[in-house]
């Protein structure tokens, strides 16, 4: 299996447009981050996490040339803004794109693209066919994939384990039954949007207290806002198999 992190950020905190922090100013790439997405490849199949506003622009950065599926995490407009853009796929690879959502994003998509699942097919639409998921194992082809019910605030989204890989984004709540279902993973991918405390996200001490339980070999903290500081300041202050991702990565 091989992951590449297509972005590591977030939406969230002052908008960096009007920004003139140290982290927005910086000309470290790392600290350039585009919204949170990771690229899967495993048993000749490429799954994307989550496509959001940037996902046109972080598949032609990366060269991903096939698609096989998309994982959404939850509805909000930064992990679900770039579904549109799979209508390039749809022309190479002569098939419909796989999406794997719950019943409540799938409604949601409904709504954000009406016109995708229209009666009337315009031509050239991007062609999506949804399969829905629950807080269950299921298959993609041969590939298990265990949902994990974890809370962004007061909303249910789902973190997912492949393997013994394990990513969680938008989250600031995860239950013993789901903590369970993580126990083992060599690589945890976790949330940490800022150092101060945040209503509907960990931040990095919440963070470091989620790996410390879990207790992987190696552990990637992602969904980084401006906020949390220098890419290379912050490493400094991690533990030894703890390490903040960054757009590109791969692992």
């Amino acid at each position: 299996m091989k992951l590449r992190f297509l972005g590591t950020g977030t939406s969230q905190g002052v908008p960096v447009i009007a920004c003139k922090c140290d982290t927005c100013l910086s000309i470290n790439t790392k600290d350039k981050r585009l919204r949170s997405s990771v690229l899967i490849e495993i048993n000749g199949k490429n799954i994307v996490i989550d496509s959001g506003p940037d996902f046109r622009q972080q598949m032609l950065k990366y060269n991903v040339e096939k698609l096989d599926a998309i994982l959404f995490t939850h509805e909000h407009k930064d992990h679900m803004g770039g579904l549109d853009d799979v209508r390039a796929y749809n022309y190479i690879q002569k098939k419909d794109m796989d999406v794997y959502c719950e019943n409540r994003v799938e409604k949601a998509l409904h709504r954000e693209y009406a016109y995708i699942f229209a009666d009337f097919k315009y031509p050239g639409i991007p062609d999506v066919k949804i399969n829905i998921i629950e807080n269950k194992e299921f298959f993609i082809d041969e590939i298990k994939i265990i949902p994990i019910r974890v809370l962004h605030h007061k909303l249910p989204v789902y973190g997912f384990r492949i393997g013994n890989l394990t990513y969680i984004t938008d989250a600031n709540y995860i239950s013993d039954e789901e903590m369970e279902k993580i126990k083992g993973t060599d690589i945890l991918i976790i949330n940490a949007l800022r150092k101060q405390k945040h209503i509907s996200h960990f931040n990095l001490a919440e963070a470091l207290n989620i790996i410390e339980r879990v207790n992987p070999n190696k552990a990637y903290i992602t969904h980084i806002s401006h906020l949390m500081g220098l890419h290379n300041a912050v490493e400094k202050e991690l533990p030894a198999n703890v390490y903040l991702a960054y757009d590109g990565l791969q692992i």
